[in-house]
């Protein structure tokens, strides 16, 4: 079992590092950064629908031997609850432009929304781990596929609601750690887990279908003075984030 928890966990830890890949863009200028982060977030608002109706939905559908109502439940829960965090967090409806000063609530509701996805990373990890190492591994590199694209544009999404660059690695990499708690929890109740994430699965896809339909695509259409071939390149990195999505859930 000591093994078990020591692949586990350093398994976890390396997935979780994944979301310091936003560091590539520490060497741009702030003009570059700017012109770039909104095709970030297109390409987050793929990723997230992508990951959400390709990987997270047939997966709950599959462990549940249906589309269910748990799965049904889960889903509307997930959109319920970040409706009801973004709420919280957004006291007022912002009119103001997303500064250092003033943060965007839809960067608060990505961080809320990545860290339920990755706790349920760290059970699924542990899950297999369970069952044999060899599984464990193989599936810890399939998650570690699946984050790259993602984190990329989680952490567009925290630049574009205002964040530094250092502080949206920080709070990125915060987000990321709760798999280590999911992982934990997961070797803790052991073969009790398939109740748990029946329900988390959906209710995490319910959430990403929420961030990218209500949070995300709005923000790519505020851009001034948009061209066609700008709405166009926001539209390709858009199907280029559900398209590796795409590709990731076929060879994992």
């Amino acid at each position: 079992m000591l093994i078990t928890w020591l692949y586990t966990i350093t398994s976890v830890i390396i997935v979780s590092l994944i979301s310091l890949i936003g560091v590539v863009t520490l060497g741009l200028n702030e003009k570059t950064l700017k012109k770039t982060i909104i095709y970030l977030v297109s390409f987050s608002a793929g990723a997230l629908f992508g990951a959400a109706f390709l990987d997270l939905l047939p997966e709950a559908v599959s462990t549940a031997g249906g589309f269910t109502k748990t799965v049904s439940f889960g889903l509307l829960a997930g959109i319920l609850v970040f409706f009801i965090v973004e709420k919280f967090i957004h006291w007022r409806h912002c009119h103001l432009e997303a500064t250092k000063k003033h943060i965007h609530p839809v960067g608060f509701l990505n961080l809320f929304g990545d860290g339920v996805h990755n706790f349920i990373d760290g059970l699924v990890i542990a899950a297999t781990f369970l069952v044999s190492i060899p599984l464990g591994i193989v599936t810890t590199i399939a998650v570690l596929l699946h984050e790259i694209p993602q984190e990329m544009g989680d952490f567009g999404v925290l630049l574009h609601a205002g964040f530094t660059k250092s502080r949206a690695l920080f709070f990125n990499f915060l987000s990321a750690l709760t798999a280590v708690a999911g992982a934990i929890v997961g070797l803790l109740i052991g073969a009790r887990m398939g109740n748990v994430t029946l329900f988390l699965i959906p209710f995490a896809a319910g959430g990403f279908i929420y961030i990218a339909g209500s949070d995300l695509i709005p923000e790519m259409h505020k851009c001034e003075a948009e061209s066609t071939s700008k709405s166009f390149w926001q539209f390709a990195v858009f199907v280029l984030g559900i398209a590796i999505m795409l590709v990731f859930v076929i060879f994992e």
